[in-house]
């Protein structure tokens, strides 16, 4: 991918969810909502303080991370479906 997010902001692809209910009950496209989990792909540089110092992001490519439902602008980049959402968006890292 050739794309590299600035600033604060991070590009995440949504990990998909599940296609059964725990009972075992098929769950339709139509009805599923859109996870909201993902893998961080790409990270800016990081924010700038007061003082022009740039502050890393606590997040690096590779990440599976947890994010709000209504975070991030969608995109699409090389065909495939992108979110880019700022760092604060990012609610944790789900650790494994």
């Amino acid at each position: 991918m050739k794309f590299r997010p600035l600033h604060d902001r991070v590009v995440v692809r949504r990990l998909e969810s599940e296609q059964k209910t725990k009972g075992g009950i098929l769950i339709p496209d139509t009805a599923k909502e859109k996870p909201q989990e993902g893998e961080i792909i790409a990270v800016g540089p990081g924010a700038r303080d007061e003082s022009g110092k740039v502050i890393a992001l606590d997040v690096k490519a590779g990440d599976r991370i947890l994010f709000g439902k209504w975070s991030g602008t969608e995109v699409k980049i090389d065909g495939e479906e992108f979110l880019v959402m700022k760092e604060s968006d990012v609610m944790g890292i789900i650790e494994t």
